[in-house]
Order: C-alpha cells, then structure tokens, then sequence
C-alpha cells in the first residue's frame, strides 16, 4: 500500500531489469552457440540452461509492464488511499479501561 511519503525520485526497477536481462539473455545464448562450436557441450548446456531461465524472468518482467501504471505507479500517479473499512483480517480491541497495573510483578 502506497502511503504518499515515497521519496518523489522513486521509480520502478522493471525498465532496468529488462535491459539487464536482455544484456544476459545476448550473452548466454552467444556462449551456448560458441561453446556448443568448440565441442563443450557441458558449458553449452549451462548456458543453454541459463537461456531459460533468463527468458522466463524476462516473461515476468514483460507482464508487469502491461500491467500499466496503477501497478507500476509513477511521478503522475497519486498515493492510494489507505483502506478504512471494516474488513480487517485481525479483530479490533474492544473499547473499554485499560488493563489494570495491580497483578504488575515488582523489581
């Protein structure tokens, strides 16, 4: 939940976390084609794998992106309200006189 004291610098990190990831996802499948070209089919295969996961995390990143600016929020977006309902998943305490300090053990 946004409470509006976000510093008004902060952005979100997707747009970084997708160049980085396609910088990885170059350089990954660059070392599966070399090392699948020198007969290393170890390193081809770890690299190969690495082409995956950089992909699917490159997945993720891409759909948060679609998502818009309500979930990306940036510098136009103002803070959301905090919820005041009265669905709250932990119970209220009841209103009435504070605990009594009588059974307060003494030092």
């Amino acid at each position: 939940m946004r409470t509006g004291n976000e510093p008004t610098t902060a952005r979100s990190p997707l747009r970084l976390r997708f160049w980085l990831s396609v910088w990885g996802l170059l350089w990954a499948v660059s070392g599966t084609a070399l090392f699948a070209l020198a007969e290393r089919p170890g390193w081809a295969i770890t690299c190969a794998v690495l082409c995956l996961i950089i992909a699917a995390d490159l997945m993720v990143v891409v759909h948060r992106l679609h998502q818009g600016p309500h979930y990306q929020p940036g510098p136009g977006i103002p803070p959301y309200e905090p919820d005041h309902g009265d669905n709250r998943p932990y119970p209220r305490p009841r209103p009435g006189p504070p605990p009594s300090r009588d059974h307060a053990p003494d030092h």
